[in-house]
């Protein structure tokens, strides 16, 4: 009995673009292809739901944030769900201050704003946001508290309070696998806070 066809063509479309749009960039000091990490997301939030726009937005996640690639464009390509849904993982820029200046509003508004999303903007952000913890926990595990010392913001008390906030704004997916590894993974890096 062979399997029903997935239609998956809307994905595959945001896949290609998704790499088009990061090519030839690297993941912060990981000497490796930014495209893993929306990738990574993209496989995290699939463990949650196979809607294709979901899939889709995770793919995209960092299109408009990272590139010069307007929200305009994500929305003619992929519709207005994907695209409002790539907006609500986007981060707010604040004109004329430095980005370490900035960070803990960004953050802060960050952390706001996905309390309030839904269900499923939180979980294109949870994608996102645990791959994120992956990463940190991986290189904190190599370099200590050298670590911080890539990132704008150096303290990792700032980092920890970031962290711990997405996290309280994310429980309504307390009940995924995802979810849990992300929680576990803040735990283990800052067992302090």
């Amino acid at each position: 009995m062979a399997n029903a066809k997935l239609d998956t063509a809307l994905l595959d479309k945001a896949i290609l673009f998704a790499v088009k749009a990061h090519a030839g960039t690297e993941r912060r000091g990981k000497g490796f292809p930014y495209i893993v990490h929306p990738m990574e997301a993209m496989a995290i939030v699939a463990t949650m739901t196979d809607d294709q726009e979901l899939l889709a937005a995770a793919a995209l996640h960092d299109v408009v944030e990272d590139t010069e690639i307007p929200i305009s464009a994500i929305e003619a390509e992929f519709g207005p769900r994907v695209a409002a849904l790539v907006h609500s993982e986007s981060d707010v820029e604040v004109k004329d201050v430095p980005e370490s200046d900035s960070w803990h509003f960004r953050k802060q508004a960050a952390i706001d704003r996905l309390a309030a999303a839904s269900r499923e903007a939180k979980m294109v952000a949870l994608g996102d946001k645990l791959s994120n913890m992956r990463a940190i926990e991986q290189d904190y595990e190599r370099k200590g508290d050298a670590l911080w010392q890539i990132f704008h913001v150096k303290d990792k008390k700032d980092h920890a309070w970031h962290y711990r906030g997405l996290a309280r704004s994310l429980e309504e997916l307390s009940e995924t696998s995802a979810y849990r590894e992300f929680v576990e993974r803040i735990g283990r890096v800052f067992p302090e806070a």
